[in-house]
């Protein structure tokens, strides 16, 4: 017969563990805790040893330090079939410890409602920390549980009569250290807030265990604060792609903020509709209207109040996500018939002013990319019709949110045509082009922006002969003059902006 494991227990929240501890309890296991923990586990099980005891020390400095102890940590750390560690252990009247079980101090939870930082201080976890990350280093031996979802994984093992095997021991012990990786990260964004050379909102940072990544077979986690950004009116849970296409959507439709109404459509990451118009039902129909096909399932936003007659249009087709600053509540009604519809109500937030990006076995950190143009200057002898003016705008503020290499063509604060992603600017040209056909729409008057400069000619000739006339690109190529040359020898107008906006 198997002996009763010892337990060593340290629960902030112990409710989320009982099922696991009344379990073990059943077992006759042996509990190992402190203060409060202790108290706890008397009402389930008579074999409840308090760590006191085992190190001859008492709690001290205020329950600072109550297991920070050779006899503890030798318990956690001893390995198997290691004869000095077997002698030590025996010498100085260790026991093994085969299971430890620990949460940490609501840290996070703190800060959100804390204005005192020695309350705060007082919510960083030191001894928790060290028991979680010792018992997950030593997995061959000892198996940790430092989250709820991963006390169902033992429960599921005894409820089946199974063992504890070293690839769950393993697996556990990966958890562990997620939980004490996101822990000490929020930590120091705490401590790195108000000191943050770049402006990054750096305060509690929570977690959230999403459904899967970009694909079902990818784990994900999302760290940060969704409850700042938004309040979620109806739906589903929100996913890996869904937070992509979001954080998309908001960026671009941020870009106009001020303006009239606005309608931005997100498919993948890049927009595939927007348009700005002086009703928001109108400004939807037109941002549809860039390309309904690819709108199907995509995220929405607006920049201004969805009443009943948009929320009306809107509910012809299917969409994941839609985000408005307000919603009517007769709007609210009409959406939420399809009940994994996700509705957001945007709340006044302060976002990341810089870009984080994994790269190699490091992190890329770039400012966000606020700008739109540095110096406008016609370079040809035709000018810009004062009416194309805010199409400009419109198509700046557009294509730095498409995909590199990218172009838009808009008309009328519509986005007519875009192409996005292509290794070349004449393909993602070509894309553009062939899009606006395929949508019925004209070149007449339509303008013609590119996030990068064009390296040749070609691209304004091919521009050219598909009866576009107006043109906007950063400049900066070797071969400027030449595209300059095309534009005069036709009587087409360029401008230069001297910004680019590649986007990877």
């Amino acid at each position: 017969m198997n002996s009763p494991l010892n337990v060593l227990v340290s629960l902030y929240y112990k409710e989320p563990y009982l099922s696991l501890l009344k379990i073990l309890a059943e077992k006759n296991a042996n509990f190992y805790s402190t203060g409060g923990t202790a108290v706890f586990l008397r009402q389930y099980s008579q074999n409840v040893h308090d760590i006191e005891h085992l190190t001859n020390y008492p709690s001290i400095l205020g329950g600072r330090v109550k297991t920070l102890h050779p006899k503890v940590f030798g318990g956690i750390l001893a390995r198997k079939n290691h004869v000095q560690d077997q002698n030590e252990m025996t010498q100085f009247d260790i026991p093994y410890f085969d299971l430890v079980i620990v949460d940490l101090y609501p840290f996070q939870e703190t800060v959100l409602h804390a204005t005192d930082e020695q309350e705060i201080i007082e919510k960083i976890d030191i001894g928790g920390v060290s028991l979680i990350r010792a018992a997950a280093k030593n997995f061959e031996r000892t198996t940790v549980i430092a989250h709820p979802k991963d006390a169902q994984t033992l429960i599921n093992v005894f409820e089946n009569n199974e063992e504890i095997t070293l690839e769950i021991r393993k697996k556990l012990a990966k958890n562990a250290f997620a939980v004490t990786s996101a822990y000490d990260n929020a930590i120091f964004n705490w401590f790195a807030e108000s000191q943050s050379e770049m402006g990054v909102p750096l305060s509690a940072v929570h977690s959230y265990p999403l459904r899967y990544g970009e694909n079902p077979h990818q784990k994900a986690v999302f760290y940060g604060k969704i409850e700042e950004n938004f309040t979620q009116l109806n739906g589903k849970e929100l996913s890996y792609n869904n937070l992509l296409d979001i954080d998309h959507a908001l960026a671009l439709i941020d870009e106009f903020y001020q303006d009239a109404p606005t309608c931005v459509i997100i498919k993948h990451n890049n927009p595939c509709g927007v348009a700005t118009r002086n009703h928001i039902e109108q400004a939807w129909q037109d941002a549809l209207a860039c390309d309904p096909l690819s709108a199907f399932g995509g995220v929405i936003a607006v920049n201004t109040h969805i009443n009943k007659e948009t929320a009306l249009l809107m509910d012809k087709i299917f969409f994941e996500v839609l985000i408005a600053p307000s919603f009517e509540t007769e709007a609210v009604q009409i959406l939420s018939a399809k009940k994994n519809r996700i509705l957001l109500q945007r709340k006044p937030s302060q976002h990341a002013k810089v870009q984080y990006k994994n790269v190699l076995n490091g992190v890329l950190v770039q400012e966000k990319n606020t700008g739109l143009y540095q110096d406008w200057k016609i370079v040809t002898e035709r000018n810009f019709p004062e009416h194309l003016k805010n199409d400009i705008i419109f198509g700046l503020k557009t294509v730095k949110h498409l995909k590199s290499n990218a172009i838009a063509i808009v008309k009328n604060e519509q986005l007519i045509g875009s192409g996005v992603g292509q290794t070349s600017r004449i393909d993602a040209l070509k894309q553009a082009i062939h899009k606006l056909k395929v949508m019925g729409f004209t070149t007449q008057d339509a303008v013609l922006v590119s996030d990068a400069f064009f390296p040749f000619a070609d691209n304004i000739e091919t521009a050219h002969q598909a009866g576009i006339e107006y043109f906007v690109q950063p400049g900066g190529s070797l071969r400027d003059q030449d595209s300059i040359d095309y534009c005069n020898k036709n009587n087409l107008c360029m401008l230069f902006t001297s910004m680019r906006h590649f986007k990877h």
